[in-house]
């Protein structure tokens, strides 16, 4: 963050310093109002360090009041709270709205170009695909993880500085009005739309909805002759109709003749990773990704459009596709175990159309061995949940997965009807009541080619079956 004093911080997010020491009558330099505060922002005490800003939240089961003193024996210079703490901190009325206060006035000091994101399902491998782009320009600062809400983002914001270039920022929405407010906090100059798909069409109300949710990025842009940018997906036309609601200059991108940052002859490897030809406006250059699956072609595509916006030309952008890596875990993570097992950890979280993505790339890495979807529920799909589930189900079989492992309560044996309904599967569909069923299962069964793709709603918490199949033997290493 810029490097403020503590006085200068309770101006900005309009809090009242308590706690602080008197001032020496000896050194009035020495005011412990003129503390500097280098950040960046925390809010676990433990990764508390010399200079930091604590931020206190009161959580359902933790209250980050309670390790003020922690952080500040940590090195800490202040805390951000909502009550006296016992050490120096400045009191405020809102700590996720000071927090969002301090973000706005950092990105304003900074000179650093502000990418955002948004979409229904790709949001975090397309922003570490542009992360990984731009920190060849210049140093870059993107979200870690999904940090995308009204806190995460601002914690993200508070770890640029003044030698910042790109900020890259993840925006995700449980509602209209959602993205509207973190562009306030966070003014882009560029804005990625991927995608409308129906993840959380339940708790939106309606595809519609989301559309009108993640359009409010490209509003919040400045105008073309301001150096505005919305960077929308040609191939969907819930996103490219929002050319009309921004004054930005619109660069579309996708597999369309239409796109101005387009993929030809794209094509998904026998390992599941995919290959196409990247054309752009000064040229063409060929790509073929160490990610798995063809999703990430389209990812691919929009982190292109923004590093081909700010001056990258096409053979670099390829080049560094190609050798852009998983920054984020459990997404699409291929593990071989060293007794020829292969793990496909993609339980971070799941939505129908990526249910359907790494299904067909599983579909894709069998070579010959036997395949294996270990799915649960898709969380918030609210009056389509059971047809999406059984789709799903249905899916599985349409492509020949060979085993299909359905982990969980009501939507599980949606998954498991749907595949059962879809033809003659009997014994290649079973319905289990938690992970630990699925564990026990896979344990006695599986054997060396098998492939493993373990995927459903974060609550789920299948990342656990793939990380203790993945433990049940030793030297495991990254497949291929």
């Amino acid at each position: 963050m810029i490097p403020l004093s503590i006085a200068e911080l309770a101006s900005v997010v309009d809090g009242k310093p308590h706690g602080l020491p008197d001032a020496p009558d000896t050194d009035p330099g020495a005011d412990p109002l003129n503390a500097p505060v280098t950040g960046p922002a925390v809010i676990d005490s433990r990764e508390a360090a010399p200079g930091v800003l604590f931020a206190a939240f009161e959580g359902e089961h933790v209250d980050g009041h309670d390790y003020a003193a922690a952080a500040v024996g940590a090195g800490a210079a202040v805390v951000l709270a909502t009550r006296p703490v016992g050490v120096p901190a400045v009191l405020v009325d809102d700590v996720t709205a000071a927090l969002g206060a301090l973000a706005r006035h950092t990105v304003r000091e900074l000179g650093a170009t502000l990418v955002a994101l948004t979409g229904s399902s790709g949001k975090t491998s397309t922003k570490d695909l542009i992360a990984q782009l731009l920190r060849e320009l210049g140093p870059t600062v993107w979200t870690p993880g999904s940090l995308n809400n009204e806190i995460g983002l601002p914690l993200t914001a508070l770890r640029a500085d003044a030698g910042t270039r790109h900020l890259v920022l993840e925006m995700g929405a449980r509602g209209v009005g959602h993205i509207r407010y973190l562009a306030e906090l966070t003014p882009p100059r560029i804005g990625v739309v991927l995608n409308v798909g129906t993840a959380h069409v339940g708790e939106f109300g309606g595809q519609d909805r989301i559309a009108q949710a993640k359009g409010e990025l490209v509003e919040a842009l400045p105008a073309a002759d301001e150096g505005g940018v919305a960077v929308l997906n040609a191939d969907d036309p819930l996103v490219r109709a929002m050319a009309a609601r921004t004054r930005a200059r619109v660069v579309l991108f996708g597999e369309s003749g239409e796109a101005d940052i387009r993929a030809e002859e794209a094509r998904l490897g026998a390992d599941g990773r995919p290959s196409f030809t990247l054309c752009t406006p000064t040229g063409r250059s060929g790509v073929t990704m160490r990610l798995y699956g063809e999703h990430h072609v389209s990812n691919a595509l929009a982190a292109a459009a923004v590093a081909h916006e700010l001056g990258m030309p096409a053979t670099q952008i390829a080049e560094a596709l190609s050798s852009a890596g998983p920054l984020s875990r459990w997404r699409m993570e291929v593990t071989e175990r060293a007794d020829g097992v292969t793990i496909v950890n993609d339980a971070y979280n799941a939505n129908p159309d990526s249910m359907r993505a790494a299904l067909k790339t599983l579909a894709t890495m069998g070579h010959g061995g036997r395949t294996w979807a270990v799915l649960g529920h898709m969380a918030e799909l609210g009056d389509d949940s059971q047809a999406e589930h059984d789709a799903i189900g249905r899916l599985a079989v349409r492509l020949n997965v060979s085993k299909l492992v359905c982990v969980g309560g009501l939507e599980a044996a949606w998954l498991d009807m749907g595949a059962k309904n879809e033809g003659s599967w009997g014994e290649e569909s079973v319905h289990v009541s938690d992970a630990q069923a699925a564990l026990e299962l896979l344990r006695n069964e599986l054997r060396s080619g098998d492939v493993v793709l373990v995927k459903a709603s974060r609550a789920v918490g299948l990342e656990r079956v793939a990380i203790d199949l993945l433990g049940d033997t030793e030297g495991g290493v990254a497949a291929r």
